[in-house]
C-alpha cells in the first residue's frame, strides 16, 4: 500500500486530519488535497495497473517495392489484386509475393492511389507547433526520478503551458505507469480545460515503444478528446526546451534535499508551483509572472465524445485483445485501441482502409487477415 492509500485509509478509519498530517509530515492543505482526490477518483486514482501493447514490424525488399511501383505506373488503372497476380506470374516461385494490402499500401505511399477528398486535416509528420497563445500547446514530461528519505523513489509528473510558461501540474508520483497519469491528467483537464495539443517525449506512458505508431492508452485518450499529440525527436530535448528549463529550476529548489516521503515531497512541490506561477518574474514574459499571462482553456472537459465516421462503410469496435472482427475474420490491430471504435472502408476489391478518428492507420486484406500500416500519421516523424 503506498503513502497516499495508507493516509486515506487511516483517515477513513476515523483518525483526525491534524494528527495524521503531523505524523506524515505534511500540511493540512496537502492532506485535504489528497482526500479530495480520493473522493473524486476513488482508490483507482491511487493504484497502478500495467499494460503491455503488442509490436508490429513490416519490411519489404526494395527490389519488390520498386517492381510494384513500376507495374502500377505501367498499368495505372490496375488495383492491388491484378498487380499481385502479375507479380506471381513474373517472379520466381521461391520469392514470396506480398499480400494485396501490402501492395496497396506501397502504391499509396508512392502517391499512386487516389483517395477520396475529405474536409479534414491529417497530421503527416508536420513540424512542431508554435503554441503562440495559452492552451495552444501544453508540454509534459517526468522530471528524472530521485530517492526520498524513506528509500522509495519519486517520479515528478509535470505539465506546463508553452506560451505562458504556467506550471499547470507538478505531481509527486511513485511510478511512471499509465493509470496514475490518467488520474492526474483528468483532474487537470477538469480544472483547466483542454489544450489543442500536448507535446511529450517518446517514453512511457506518453508513448509505447512497441505499439502501433507508438500509441499508448494515454495518447489514444488524448486523441479521443480532440487533443493533437506531438512528440519530440529522440535525442533532441531542446525541442521541449522551455519545459526542460523549468525542470532545472524545480530540481534546484524543490528536490534538494529530498523529503522523507511522497506526501512531504508533494507539499514542497505545491509551494514551488505557487511561487513559480505567481511570484517569479520571467524575462521572456517581459518580467511578468506566468499567472499574469495564462488563462484557462475555453474548451471544457466533458468526457469522451462518440467517434463519427460518415465517410466509411462500417464502424467497428476493437476487441479487448486488439482485433477487428468482421466478415467472420479476425485481424490484429493493436491493444492500445482496445474498446475504441474505428472506421473501415473498402477502397479496392477485398482491401479495406482502417481509420481512427481523422487518422488513417493502414490497409487490411480479408484474405491475408493482416494490417499493413501506413506511414505514422500522428505528429512529427520520430
Amino acid at each position: 500500500m503506498d503513502e497516499r492509500m495508507r493516509f486515506v485509509v487511516r483517515l477513513k478509519d476515523g483518525e483526525s486530519m491534524t494528527s495524521l498530517c503531523e505524523e506524515f509530515g505534511i500540511s493540512r492543505k496537502t492532506g485535504y488535497k489528497i482526500l479530495d482526490r480520493y473522493e473524486q477518483c476513488g482508490l483507482l486514482g491511487l493504484t497502478d495497473r500495467s499494460r503491455k501493447p503488442i509490436r508490429y514490424a513490416n519490411q519489404l525488399p526494395p527490389q519488390i517495392e520498386a517492381e510494384i511501383v513500376a507495374l502500377k505506373k505501367e498499368k495505372p488503372h490496375w488495383g492491388a489484386r491484378k498487380i499481385r497476380e502479375k507479380l506471381v506470374r513474373k517472379l520466381p516461385h521461391e520469392v514470396k509475393v506480398p499480400a494485396r494490402s501490402t501492395i496497396h499500401a506501397i502504391m499509396d505511399r508512392n502517391g499512386l492511389v487516389t483517395r477520396n477528398r475529405r474536409s479534414r486535416t491529417r497530421a503527416e509528420g508536420t513540424p512542431l507547433s508554435e503554441g503562440l497563445t495559452p492552451n495552444d500547446l501544453w508540454c509534459t514530461d517526468y522530471k528524472g526520478e530521485f530517492q526520498l528519505g524513506n528509500k522509495t523513489y519519486c517520479y515528478p509528473l509535470t505539465v506546463t503551458d508553452f506560451a505562458s510558461r504556467y506550471l499547470l501540474l507538478c505531481e509527486a508520483m511513485e511510478s511512471n505507469k499509465e493509470e496514475p497519469a490518467f488520474s492526474a491528467f483528468e483532474r487537470l483537464f477538469r480544472e483547466r480545460g483542454l489544450p489543442r495539443a500536448i507535446r511529450s517525449d517518446n517514453g512511457v506512458p506518453f508513448a509505447s515503444p512497441n505499439g502501433l505508431f507508438n500509441l499508448s492508452k494515454l495518447s489514444v485518450w488524448w486523441l479521443r478528446l480532440g487533443i493533437s499529440i506531438e512528440r519530440i525527436k529522440p535525442g533532441h530535448p531542446q525541442q521541449n526546451g522551455r519545459h526542460e528549463r523549468m525542470h532545472l529550476t524545480l530540481k534546484k529548489e524543490a528536490t534538494r534535499p529530498a523529503k522523507n516521503n511522497i506526501l512531504q515531497q508533494q507539499g514542497i512541490f505545491d509551494s514551488f508551483v505557487q511561487e513559480f506561477n505567481t511570484e517569479r518574474p520571467h524575462e521572456a514574459l517581459k518580467m511578468q509572472s506566468p499567472s499574469e499571462v495564462y488563462t484557462a482553456s475555453p474548451r471544457p472537459y466533458e468526457g469522451l465524445p462518440d467517434p463519427y465516421y460518415p465517410y466509411h462503410d462500417k464502424t467497428i469496435m476493437v476487441t479487448n485483445c486488439g482485433r477487428l472482427c468482421f466478415y467472420r475474420k479476425k485481424i490484429n490491430l493493436t491493444k492500445t485501441l482496445a474498446g475504441q471504435f474505428v472506421g473501415v472502408k473498402e477502397v479496392d476489391e477485398g482491401i479495406w482502409l482502417v481509420s481512427f478518428m481523422e487518422y488513417d492507420l493502414g490497409y487490411i486484406d480479408l484474405e491475408e487477415k493482416a494490417l499493413q500500416p501506413l506511414d505514422n500519421p500522428f505528429g512529427p516523424k520520430v
